[in-house]
């Protein structure tokens, strides 16, 4: 349902608006608009860009109103060039590059205007002025340096020592101490957006692996999203199914973080504990739909399985000795006073500069900040019943740490009440055609964060411009600004403290 206040459209999560009801603004006025919604306790959800009229292009802003559970929209007209917000509004520094990048246009006065994946402009234009027909290579930028007596310059990456995804870090120090960190990103872009363009059979697996250890996240974005373009709403029981789906990715997850940071301290026991029941949680969701990862299971209209009560007594039975071994790690690991000596303190991370950076998820709310969709924009099965938003106030390793192991709990008495308490109803609904110029708007509040998906139509109601939003988007600033003034040495800890996805990023 559309609505008007003060003359802005605003939606509901999950809701759609006819393109015609947003009309663009000059970019004078667009861009006062959205300065003052951030200062009246907005945030930058998605800030876009689409071919617009002529040679134009058409920026879309979605604002976040997290206390009263409401989404504002605002589009605006520009050339080859417009007036950089990002001295005003932080938010939107990695946005205006995204968009420099995929466009061709300069965001003038931007204070820190770099490539953001290394991508080939879409329309054949380049912003840096390089070859428009050749990918760039990665990496290849100039980076900030700190000049001085005993300082000097460490790279790390894009390969590493382990079997992870490629990254770049460049850090300035001074004998052990890191005074900035630069992180380039974009060696494994994939060009899904682009290819979203259109809507096609395939586009439930590509957004199944957006990220892969958020499979169900950005899934259920999706799936929601086509949902809300089509004014179909799945039944109570698939959005019963969805959630305890969501919420066994985020144990899984968290879970394996906290044995990850033990592993970082040396502390083995729960390190060694959580690499199991990690695996356990993964094996629920394999018990639930065949994959460990859910893929296969949310689907537009619904899910495509079913807890049947044989099922639904099963996964109860082996829920309970995992969760009673996931307590029992978790706890020992915040009751030894030589772990809390290492993650106390450690990688703080201010809530101005939480807010500033437009953080989101766990990083945000280990900084004091209540950003959680499941509350602010209920969907599905949250949708007025979810009321326990996990927030920690010091912005350290150990803050990151408790939001994973208070949420820990709290999913777990979700799906313990999800699987005792499953509705009625058919487990998916046909999808009519999508609503023809139309835009929606999908929020999840993913393991990791916010999932933000935006789509537009055209006149057949076909897809012709995809947006995704993962948290890694936002949050990788988060580590950035974490390690000012830490050891270098301190650099894994505060990695695993955020555990970002560089696929995510890279898309």
């Amino acid at each position: 349902m559309t609505t008007r206040i003060d003359d802005l459209v605003t939606l509901k999560n999950g809701g759609r608006t006819p393109l015609a009801a947003l009309q663009p603004l000059d970019y004078p006025e667009f861009a006062e608009r959205l300065v003052a919604e951030l200062e009246a306790e907005g945030r930058v959800v998605a800030y876009f860009a689409m071919p617009g009229e002529g040679r134009l292009l058409d920026l879309f802003a979605v604002i976040a109103c997290d206390r009263k559970g409401l989404l504002r929209l605002l589009r605006t007209r520009v050339g080859a060039s417009f007036p950089s917000l990002t001295p005003r509004c932080s938010q939107l520094h990695l946005f205006e590059r995204e968009i420099a990048e995929q466009y061709g246009v300069v965001p003038e006065g931007h204070p820190w205007f770099k490539p953001v994946r290394f991508q080939r402009s879409w329309t054949g234009s380049d912003a840096w002025g390089r070859d428009p027909g050749v990918r760039p290579i990665p990496g290849d930028m100039e980076y900030y340096r700190v000049e001085g007596e005993e300082v000097h310059e460490v790279a790390v990456g894009p390969v590493h020592a382990g079997v992870i995804e490629p990254g770049h870090f460049r850090f300035q120090c001074h004998g052990e101490q890191v005074m900035h960190l630069e992180i380039s990103l974009g060696y494994q872009h994939r060009g899904l957006e682009a290819q979203l363009a259109g809507g096609s059979a395939t586009a439930i697996y590509q957004l199944e692996t957006v990220a892969g250890d958020t499979s169900i996240g950005h899934a259920t974005a999706y799936c929601q999203l086509l949902e809300g373009l089509a004014g179909v709403e799945p039944s109570p029981r698939a959005q019963a199914v969805r959630a305890l789906a969501l919420e066994l990715e985020r144990l899984a997850n968290h879970v394996g973080d906290i044995g990850a940071l033990a592993g970082d301290v040396g502390f083995l026991p729960t390190s060694a504990y959580c690499g199991r029941l990690r695996g356990e949680y993964l094996n629920l969701t394999a018990e639930l739909c065949g994959s460990r990862f859910g893929r296969g299971l949310i689907r537009p209209g619904g899910v495509a399985f079913d807890l049947t009560p044989d099922l639904t007594t099963r996964l109860s039975q082996r829920l309970e000795p995992v969760a009673r071994d996931t307590l029992g790690a978790v706890e020992l690991f915040f009751d030894t006073p030589s772990v809390l000596g290492r993650l106390e303190g450690t990688g703080r991370v201010s809530r101005s500069d939480a807010q500033s950076l437009g953080l989101v998820g766990l990083a945000a709310r280990a900084c004091g900040l209540n950003i959680d969709a499941r509350l602010n924009h209920p969907a599905g099965a949250y949708d007025g019943v979810f009321a326990k938003v996990v927030v920690e106030e010091d912005g350290d390793v150990n803050a990151r740490a408790n939001v994973r192991r208070r949420e820990i709990c709290h999913s777990l008495e979700w799906v313990k009440k999800a699987l005792r308490n499953l509705p009625p109803g058919e487990l998916r609904r046909d999808l009519p055609a999508l609503a023809p110029e139309s835009l929606a708007v999908s929020l999840v509040e993913g393991w990791r964060g916010e999932v933000v998906h935006v789509a537009l139509t055209d006149r057949q109601g076909q897809l012709v411009r995809y947006k995704i939003v993962d948290p890694s988007f936002r949050n990788w600033s988060g580590l950035a600004m974490a390690m000012r003034g830490e050891q270098i040495s301190d650099f894994p800890l505060c990695n695993k403290s955020f555990n970002l996805s560089y696929c995510g990023f890279d898309l």
